[in-house]
This record gives structure tokens, C-alpha cells and sequence, in this order.
């Protein structure tokens, strides 16, 4: 239900919120690495998208359209919609 509580982990939340602090820009997978999990593996960007799709679903349980919320930039990164 809309304005049902959500249980995000630490990282979910920071994801959340740098995304939310950059709203409707792209973010990069590399920079959402760097600001979220503070390191970067060149090439290696599995984690953020794997706690992006958690994200989406734990903010789909809560209210259905907010999984269209995070838009996929393919070849870039995320966006939070504006």
C-alpha cells in the first residue's frame, strides 16, 4: 500500500538517497560504486545492479509503480525520474 514502510539495508538506502539527491541525472554504475560502496572495480558493476533490482522490488511491494521510478540508462547507469 502507498506510504507503506519500507525495510531498506544500508547500502539500499544510500543508493536510494545519492540517487535521490541526483535526481534525473544519470548516474553511473562506476560512480554509484565509488559513492555508495567507496571503491571502484574497473569492469565490475554486478553489486550495484543487483541492489538496484533488489531496491525495485522492495519499492514495488510498498507502492507498484514505484518500481518504474529507477530508470535503466542502458551502457550508463540509473536515473532517478524527475
Amino acid at each position: 500500500a502507498a506510504g507503506a514502510e519500507v525495510q531498506l539495508t544500508h547500502k539500499e538506502f544510500e543508493m536510494l538517497r545519492y540517487l535521490m539527491e541526483n535526481r534525473g541525472i544519470v548516474v553511473s554504475r562506476d560512480l554509484l560504486l565509488d559513492r555508495v560502496w567507496g571503491y571502484s572495480i574497473a569492469g565490475e558493476t554486478r553489486t550495484v545492479d543487483a541492489h538496484v533490482q533488489t531496491l525495485r522490488k522492495k519499492l514495488s511491494e510498498a507502492c507498484p509503480e514505484a518500481a518504474t521510478y529507477i530508470e535503466t540508462v542502458r551502457g550508463v547507469g540509473y536515473r532517478l525520474k524527475a
